[in-house]
C-alpha cells in the first residue's frame, strides 16, 4: 500500500494529465455504446415467444410490424402514393391497406361490411407496414421516424413507435437526469463539507469516473435505455461517500504530517483499506443482479458493479491528485460545515434503545407482509405521455377498432383447413377473444384466396408456417389476458404439438412468471454474497446476520410504502431495488459497526463502544445519504418516464430509511446483542469476552 500511495503522490500530475486524456477515449465510447429500448428482448432466448418472434423474422420476413392509421380524407391515389414512399425506406419489407384490394381485382362494393369494419373506420384507415429488423432495432426506430415524416396523415403505432417514443424521451431526459443529480449533490457537500471548492473537486473525480464507467459500456455493444438513464446518478450517490472519506482522513493526516504528501500518503492508505472493502458489498449487490434470468439484471448488475470500480480507482489517484493540487485554492475557501453534530442521535439511541428494539420486532413482521403484498405493474408504456404518437394511435386503435392487444399463433403449414377452423372456433369461444384472423377467413365472406394479392398471403402463409392473428379486449400485462393467454396454449398445442404463440401479450406473460422467480433468487443471492463478504471483513457470525437484518427490515419499509399508499410499482423496481439498496446502504451499517468493534476490543464498555462509534460515524452516514437521496430524488423529481421516476423514488426514499435504521436501529441491536457478538467475533482477547 505503501508503493501505490507513494507512486499516486508522487506522479499526481502525470496521473491528472493522462486521466484527462482517456476522458477522449471515454466519450467515444459513450457515444458509440447503442441503447436498448425494448426491454422484453431480456427474456431468456430459449423460451417459446422468442422462438415465435425468430420465426415471424426468418420465415415471414417480419421482425416487427405496426398497424398505423391514415386519415380517412387521404385519397386512394394519394394512399397509394404514400405506400410506395413507405415502401422504399430502409428495412420496409410489406405496407397493406384496403387499396390492396379494392385496388386490384376486387371491388369496394364487394369487401362485406364486417370485413371492412376490421381496417377502417369514419375518420381513418389501417395500415399494416413490416420490417425486416426486429421491434427495437436502431434500423426499424429510425424507419419510424422517418414513416411519420412523410405526412401528417398517418400515425404510426405498435412496439416499435413505443421504442422510438420512448428514445426521444431518454434523450431529452438524460443530460437533465445528471444536472440536477449533480446540482443537488453540490448543495449537500456545501453544506455537510468544510470548503466552497472541495465539493467541485470532488464531484469533477466522479464525473471522471462516470464518463469512464458509460465509455467502457462499449465492450457490451449495448446497454438498456434504464440502465443509461439511471447508472450516472446511481454512480454518483453511491461513490460520493467513498471522495467525503478520503477528503477527512487528508484533513486529519495533515495534523501530524510534516507535508501535504505525506498526509495524503496516509489519507490513500487508510482509504484504500475501508473503501475497498466497504466497496466489495456494494459491488456484490450489483452483481447479484446477474444471476437473474430476465437479461435486464445483468444490464444494470454489470455497468453499476463496473462503475463502483472505478470510482474506488479515481477517488485512490485522481481524486489525491486534485486534493494535492488546488491545496491552496481549497485551504482559502475554508468555511465551518452547517450540518449538526447530531448528539440527539446519541442522547436518544443510548437512553431508548431497549423501547427502540422493541419497536423494531414489532415492526419487523408487518413491514415483511406490507412489501410482500405490494402491487406491482409490467405495462411497458405507460412511461409515454398521452401527447407522443403512439400513445395516440393506441387510444385510437382501442377506441375505433377495438384492437387492444393481438398475439400471433404460429402452427406448420401442413396443418388442414378443417383443423385450423376448429381451433379458431375453440379460440373464439374463449371469453375477452374479439377476433380471430387467418388467411381462410377471406372463403367465408366469398372471396377466394385466386383473387387475394400474394403479398397479403404471405403475411398468412409460407412454405412451413400458417399465421393466425388473435385480437384481445384485454389488455397487455392484465391478469385477464395472462390467463386468457394460459388458455390458449393448450388449445393450440393439441392441434399441433410444436405450435407457438408470439407477441407482446404472450412475451409479458412470459416476463411475469420469469420475472416473479427472478425477485425471488435475486435476493436470496444478494443476501448470501453480502452476508459472506461481512464474514470475512467483520470478521464474525453474527454481525453480518444482524446488519443484514437491519437492512433489510429498511428495505421491508421502503417496498411496503406502496402498499399504504393504495399504488403500484413497476416490476423492475420490484425486482432490483432491493439489491441496489442492501448493496449501497450496508456500508453505512459496517462503518458503524467497524468503529463499535474497535472501541470494543481496545478495553471499552459496550455503552462506550457504541456511543463513541455514532459520535464518529452519524456525520458520515448523514452526508452520504444525503448525497444519494438528494441525486435519485431530484431525478424522480424531473421524470417523465414513470419506470425511471418510480425507481429513483424508491431509492431516495430507501436512502433516508436505511440511513435512520443504522443511526437508531443498528446501535440497539449492537447493544442488545453485545455479549453474543463479543462470543461469535474474532479478535477478542479471552478477558474481554464479558
Amino acid at each position: 500500500m505503501n508503493r501505490f500511495s507513494n507512486f499516486v503522490v508522487k506522479n499526481k500530475k502525470i496521473i491528472l494529465l493522462l486521466s484527462l486524456v482517456l476522458l477522449i477515449p471515454a466519450i467515444i465510447g459513450y457515444v458509440g455504446t447503442k441503447t436498448n429500448y425494448d426491454i422484453l428482448v431480456y427474456l431468456p432466448s430459449d423460451i417459446d415467444t422468442l422462438k415465435g418472434q425468430n420465426i415471424l423474422k426468418e420465415d415471414f420476413n417480419m421482425g416487427a410490424f405496426s398497424v398505423s392509421l391514415v386519415d380517412s380524407s387521404v385519397s386512394e391515389k394519394d394512399l397509394n402514393k404514400l405506400e410506395n414512399e413507405i415502401r422504399k425506406i430502409d428495412c420496409v419489407t410489406n405496407v397493406i391497406s384496403i387499396n390492396d384490394f379494392t385496388g386490384t381485382t376486387i371491388p369496394i362494393e364487394m369487401i362485406p361490411k364486417k370485413l371492412l369494419e376490421h381496417v377502417t373506420s369514419d375518420d381513418s384507415k389501417l395500415l399494416l407496414i413490416t420490417f425486416s429488423t426486429g421491434t427495437s432495432d436502431e434500423e426499424t426506430t429510425d424507419a419510424v421516424n422517418k414513416i411519420e415524416k412523410l405526412s401528417k396523415d398517418i400515425k404510426v403505432g405498435g412496439m416499435s413507435a413505443m421504442s422510438l417514443d420512448m428514445r426521444k424521451l431518454v434523450e431529452s431526459q438524460t443530460f437533465t437526469y445528471v444536472a440536477v443529480a449533480v446540482i443537488c449533490c453540490l448543495i449537500v457537500l456545501m453544506i455537510s463539507l468544510d470548503s466552497y471548492i472541495v465539493p467541485f473537486l470532488l464531484l469533477g473525480n466522479i464525473g471522471m469516473s462516470i464518463l469512464f464507467n458509460m465509455g467502457t459500456n462499449i465492450i457490451f455493444g449495448e446497454i438498456s435505455y434504464i440502465t443509461k438513464a439511471i447508472a450516472a446518478v446511481l454512480q454518483l450517490g453511491v461513490t460520493t461517500d467513498f471522495s467525503i472519506f478520503l477528503y477527512h482522513k487528508y484533513e486529519e493526516a495533515k495534523k501530524n504530517s510534516k507535508s501535504n504528501d505525506d498526509a495524503m500518503k496516509v489519507a490513500i492508505n487508510e482509504t484504500m483499506i475501508s473503501v475497498v472493502g466497504s466497496s466489495l458489498t456494494t459491488i456484490a449487490g450489483f452483481l447479484a443482479l446477474c444471476s437473474m434470468k430476465f437479461g435486464l439484471g445483468k444490464d444494470i448488475g454489470l455497468v453499476m458493479a463496473k462503475g463502483v470500480v472505478f470510482g474506488v480507482l479515481t477517488v485512490l489517484t485522481v481524486y489525491p491528485s486534485l486534493l494535492l493540487l488546488f491545496d491552496k485554492l481549497i485551504r482559502r475557501t475554508k468555511h465551518k460545515p452547517f450540518i449538526p453534530e447530531f448528539k440527539f442521535v446519541k442522547h436518544i439511541v443510548m437512553n431508548g434503545y431497549k423501547y427502540i428494539f422493541v419497536i423494531f420486532l414489532l415492526l419487523l413482521v408487518p413491514a415483511y407482509l406490507s412489501q410482500k403484498n405490494t402491487s406491482v405493474y409490467y405495462k411497458l408504456d405507460t412511461s409515454i405521455p398521452d401527447d407522443y404518437n403512439y400513445s395516440i394511435v393506441s387510444k385510437k386503435l382501442k377506441d375505433d377498432y377495438g384492437l387492444i392487444s393481438q398475439a400471433m399463433v404460429l402452427v406448420d403449414s401442413k396443418l388442414s383447413d378443417n383443423e385450423i377452423n376448429e381451433m379458431i372456433e375453440e379460440i373464439n369461444g374463449l371469453s375477452g377473444i374479439k377476433s380471430v384472423i387467418s388467411s381462410d377467413m377471406f372463403s367465408k365472406y366469398g372471396i377466394s384466396n385466386d383473387i387475394i394479392p400474394a403479398k397479403i398471403q404471405n403475411v398468412f402463409e409460407t412454405d412451413k408456417y400458417k399465421l393466425i392473428l388473435i385480437n384481445s379486449n384485454y389488455e397487455i400485462a392484465s391478469d385477464l389476458l395472462n390467463e386468457q393467454i394460459n388458455k390458449i396454449i393448450p388449445i393450440i398445442k393439441k392441434y399441433d404439438d410444436k405450435a407457438i404463440l408470439a407477441g407482446e401479450g404472450p412475451l409479458m406473460n412470459d416476463l411475469v412468471e420469469i420475472t416473479a422467480i427472478d425477485f425471488k433468487n435475486v435476493n436470496y443471492v444478494s443476501i448470501g454474497v453480502i452476508f459472506l463478504i461481512m464474514f470475512f471483513v467483520l470478521k464474525s457470525i453474527s454481525l453480518p446476520l444482524l446488519l443484514v437484518i437491519s437492512i433489510e427490515f429498511a428495505i421491508f419499509i421502503n417496498m411496503g410504502v406502496p402498499y399504504w399508499q393504495g399504488t403500484s410499482i413497476p416490476f423492475v423496481s420490484s425486482i432490483v431495488i432491493g439489491t441496489i439498496q442492501l448493496g449501497a446502504t450496508i456500508d453505512y451499517a459496517i462503518l458503524l459497526t467497524t468503529k463499535y468493534l474497535d472501541e470494543r476490543k481496545n478495553g471499552d464498555n459496550k455503552k462506550e463502544a457504541v456511543e463513541k462509534a455514532l459520535s464518529s460515524s452519524v456525520s458520515s452516514i448523514f452526508v452520504s445519504a444525503m448525497c444519494f437521496f438528494g441525486a435519485t430524488i431530484a431525478v424522480f423529481a424531473v421524470s417523465k418516464i414513470d419506470m425511471i421516476g418510480s425507481l429513483c423514488l424508491l431509492m431516495a426514499r430507501g436512502a433516508i430509511i436505511s440511513m435512520l435504521v443504522v443511526m437508531f436501529v443498528v446501535p440497539s441491536v449492537l447493544l442488545v446483542f453485545d455479549k453474543l457478538i463479543v462470543k461469535t467475533t474474532l479478535g477478542f482477547r479471552k478477558g474481554e469476552r464479558i
